[in-house]
Parts: structure tokens; sequence; C-alpha cells
């Protein structure tokens, strides 16, 4: 899929070697060249002090990113964790044509972009082959509904190894339609889930990013308490996640 009818552009971000990349109006990506641990969106430092606390700091992963854009997390990941063997699943080549042309990668950071659709690029993955999935994928604002059904989470456990993580990025409002029905897909096939969210989404002031991290093992709760002073966000650990967003009915593939 090449994606013929997004717009797609590449911004200066406003300091040297910084760039927004924005798809259909939205910022996307924030990329700096010449620091790949800058992450300047809360959400998506939220997302790098999960990863960071996947196994001990350092270590390299097996991390696979449906959804790539600027590819923020897989230089992030590259950078603060070298060897680190990394699948990209983008499906519109536009993008990761501009991106290598305008945003290039270092040749040794091991990551690989494949030009296809999460399912499809899932599906090709062997049993455990990754430490940590991460599902950042956006089509006009929402996330693409076949990357958040029952059955597209059984696939994604089967491909994460025992102590694998998933980490979504979901986008939602209460009272957290959504949110619900994606909790409650997950709940199918994963053991133990948390979520992490800015105050103000889960008081009902504003719509937010909502990420949630889902596996067989232990997660990562306590280590990201000890972040919320620097940057502040509340983390619900399973408990907190079946009083306040249970009930829901998982997506099912269409018919």
């Amino acid at each position: 899929m090449t994606g013929p009818d997004r717009d797609v552009e590449l911004v200066d971000a406003g300091r040297p070697g910084a760039y927004l990349l924005r798809i259909d109006g939205h910022d996307q990506s924030y990329v700096d060249l010449g620091d790949p641990t800058r992450l300047e969106f809360d959400y998506v430092r939220r997302m790098g002090d999960v990863l960071d606390a996947q196994g001990p700091a350092g270590q390299p992963l097996r991390a696979v990113h449906v959804g790539g854009a600027g590819l923020t997390l897989p230089r992030y990941v590259a950078a603060t964790r070298p060897g680190s063997v990394q699948v990209v699943l983008e499906p519109d080549e536009r993008v990761t044509a501009l991106v290598r042309e305008r945003l290039p990668w270092p040749r040794g950071d091991r990551i690989k972009v494949r030009a296809t659709d999460g399912r499809t690029g899932l599906q090709q993955l062997r049993d455990g082959y990754a430490d940590v999935v991460v599902l950042d994928a956006y089509l006009r604002g929402q996330v693409p509904t076949d990357l958040v059904t029952s059955e597209c989470f059984a696939v994604v456990a089967r491909v994460l190894d025992d102590e694998g993580w998933f980490l979504l990025n979901l986008s939602d409002r209460a009272p957290f339609a959504h949110t619900r029905r994606v909790v409650a897909g997950l709940r199918q096939h994963f053991p133990r889930l948390m979520l992490t969210a800015e105050p103000a989404t889960l008081r009902a002031r504003r719509a937010g990013n909502l990420l949630v991290v889902a596996g067989a093992g232990d997660l990562p709760a306590d280590a990201l308490r000890s972040r919320v002073a620097a940057l502040p966000y509340r983390v619900l650990d399973d408990d907190g996640l079946r009083s306040s967003f249970g009930g829901g009915v998982p997506f099912p593939d269409q018919a």
C-alpha cells in the first residue's frame, strides 16, 4: 500500500537537525538527527520509558514496530540499546522513501523497514521472535481497526517471547469506549495489563494518548511510577485497569 491519497510533508522543527513529519495534517513524528534520544512528544517519551524498562539497561532488544513514519522510536532503541535488531512494518512507501532521503538513519543501526501492512507483517514473523511489539499506527487520525481486533492480538501474543511486551498507543477520550474494547480484546490473550495516561485525560478534561502494555510476565508499573516526577502521568496497574477500563466487548475481525 503506497497511500497515494495521504498528505505527507516534512517541516523544520525549529532547532538544527530537527524535523516534524506531518501526515494528513497530524504531527506524526519528531526526529532529531543529532540526538535520537530526544523524544519531544510526551506520549512518545512515555513509550520510551516502557522500552527502557524492558530487561537490563542497554541490552539489545528484538523489536517490531507496527507503523514507522519517521522511525523516532526505532532510532531511540538503536541509540540506547546498540545491537538491537528491529523490524518496522510501514505500508506507505512514499513515507519511507521521504524518510530515507531526508532523515536517513545510520547504516549500522540494524533497522529494517518492510513495505507491508501490520497484520501481514506480523503474520510473517516466527513464534517468539520479539522482546517487544510496538503498535503506533494511524490512518487519518485513527488506529486501523484490523490492528486492534482479538484475532490480531492472538498473532502478537504468538510473536512475542515468554517475557515480551506489547505496547499500544491509543488515542481516546472519556468515557473511553474504544479503549475499553481494546482492553477486553487484550485480556483474551495476555494475562497482565497496565496503562499510562495524563491525569487530564483520565479526568475527562480532554482527549489524549493512552498507552497500554500487555504481557504474560511482570510489567513495568513500578519502574514507570519512579519516573513520574520528571514527566507527570498516571500509571494504572492491572487492578486499576479493571476498575477504570472494564466492560468492553472485543473488536472482532470483519467477516
